[in-house]
């Protein structure tokens, strides 16, 4: 449903030669997105992590992709062997009919590798999105309570809902540190370095 227009999206980026694209996950699934990110590179568009477009906190953030050096020249040859891609027609590395972003046994690894490296970045989220949603809570809260008044018995009420999404943010942070280190274990045996190492400075 969502497919067709980030295609779009991608493919009028590449036409103006922009040094990067920026997408949202609106595929529903995180692999149909890694897909969809293997797709990106075949017309010249390397996954590159969150993206500074996003802001702080997002529950659905933006991700980046970069423009590979040769991108022009993966461009038009996805161009010439998928050309009814941007119709709807089947898309470079994923198998015809039915869903578009089903990958073919060859290329699986390459999206589960992209997969996990979403996976690492998204996770890096979690903390800051709880924080802000604890945040408007609290101030959804006291909103109310400033035109009944603060009573004993209204602040023990609302504490309690408080402390129970606190709760909650917490189990959610335990989950989200856990699943990063599953998946930058997988990338790690894999040899994939990620996220990247931070450059040196010129001298």
């Amino acid at each position: 449903m969502f497919l067709q227009p980030q295609l779009t999206a991608l493919l009028r980026d590449g036409a103006q030669g922009a040094e990067r694209h920026d997408a949202r996950n609106l595929q529903r699934s995180w692999r149909k997105f890694a897909a969809f990110a293997y797709v990106a590179e075949q017309y010249g568009y390397r996954y590159d992590g969150l993206s500074p477009l996003s802001p702080k906190g997002s529950p659905n953030p933006y991700f980046a992709f970069r423009r590979l050096p040769d991108a022009p020249e993966r461009a038009a040859w996805s161009a010439q062997h998928y050309p009814a891609a941007p119709e709807g027609g089947p898309l470079p590395g994923m198998r015809p009919g039915g869903s578009r972003l089903r990958p073919l046994p060859e290329v699986q690894h390459d999206v589960d590798l992209l997969h996990a490296r979403i996976m690492v970045d998204y996770s890096r989220t979690h903390r800051r999105r709880g924080l802000t949603a604890l945040l408007v809570i609290l101030v959804a809260m006291l909103i109310p309570l400033s035109q009944t008044g603060f009573s004993a018995q209204s602040l023990l009420v609302c504490g309690a809902v408080w402390l129970f999404f606190a709760a909650l943010w917490l189990a959610g942070l335990v989950i989200a540190r856990r699943r990063q280190a599953k998946y930058s274990r997988a990338l790690r045996d894999s040899g994939d370095d990620w996220p990247p190492s931070p450059r040196p400075a010129a001298s």
